[in-house]
């Protein structure tokens, strides 16, 4: 969440800048040809702030139409992620009652030197991620710009232990990596790596991005390369296979261009997938297929 790298914001018209204030969703895109799956997001926290979404229609159940909406555009599939206990136990029940829904747990790497016992949470996440549509740990991992050196240890002694329970239960880890390349890497030698590592909002150069490729992780690439000035990021696309490659939201942020600034969700992932196309030369019938087969081969079955 927020692992992504900064940029000016591009001049807004009026109306953009009134649609941000309000919090107002973007238009619904055109459908992706093949069904991809979302691999970072944020629902609780997008319904929280949903202003004026395109699924006004289904106030009964607002997370059914996002999923809805999600789906008519080529997003079938939706990786709800945990911050804190408080979201992982709520990601890991609704994964129990929605079908296109799968559900990670993890305490943020920003989250950890916040508590008071963090062995307490730790052990509340470890018990979550026993139950079968609990498919990942994370977003766990290492976070420089937000916290500072006092809060450091307890990042990395979170970080440390969300590597083992992935391992215990043989599931991916996801990785939250700001201002933190080195040190994840680190880490993640000195305690020895799961099967399944998945870079999250993957926000390095193309050198970063060839030494993660070199290591069998996947390089999951959200809004952010649309952005601007986020050249290098596309550089880092360009390295990568497209067998290690997955899409996110992170939603509500990280809103891809055109849209940025205002909320995100679910149902724009095809503005980035048709970019990380256009930037890696891919056909975009096979980059979708490609992802789909990576989404199902690393979470799934659904």
């Amino acid at each position: 969440m927020l692992a992504a790298m900064t940029e000016q914001q591009p001049t807004e018209s009026r109306r953009t800048r009134a649609a941000r204030r309000a919090g107002e969703f973007p238009p619904v895109p055109e459908p992706l040809p093949i069904p991809v799956i979302d691999s970072h997001t944020h629902l609780d926290i997008t319904l929280a702030e949903a202003a004026a979404p395109p699924w006004n229609g289904r106030l009964d159940d607002p997370v059914a139409a996002a999923v809805s909406v999600a789906a008519r555009v080529g997003v079938d599939r939706l990786v709800q992620v945990g911050v804190d206990v408080a979201s992982s136990r709520w990601g890991a029940e609704l994964a129990r009652r929605q079908p296109a829904v799968l559900a990670t747990v993890a305490l943020h790497p920003n989250e950890a030197p916040r508590l008071t016992d963090l062995d307490e949470a730790l052990r509340e996440i470890e018990s979550l991620a026993a139950e079968d549509r609990v498919r990942g740990i994370g977003e766990t991992g290492m976070d420089f710009f937000r916290t500072g050196d006092e809060g450091r240890a307890a990042q990395e002694a979170s970080f440390r232990a969300h590597i083992a329970i992935a391992k215990r239960y043989a599931k991916p880890l996801v990785i939250h990596d700001r201002d933190a390349h080195a040190d994840v890497l680190r880490i993640l030698d000195s305690e020895g790596a799961p099967e399944t590592v998945v870079l999250h909002c993957f926000s390095g150069d193309a050198e970063f991005a060839a030494e993660c490729v070199r290591r069998g992780y996947l390089l999951s690439f959200a809004g952010t390369v649309t952005f601007g000035n986020a050249a290098g990021l596309r550089e880092a696309a360009r390295v990568t296979p497209p067998d290690q490659i997955l899409v996110e939201t992170d939603a509500p942020y990280l809103t891809p261009m055109p849209h940025r600034g205002r909320p995100n969700a679910s149902y724009l992932i095809p503005l980035t997938v048709r970019s990380l196309a256009e930037t890696t030369g891919a056909d975009l019938d096979e980059l979708c297929a490609a992802i789909s087969a990576t989404g199902d081969r690393v979470f799934g079955p659904w």
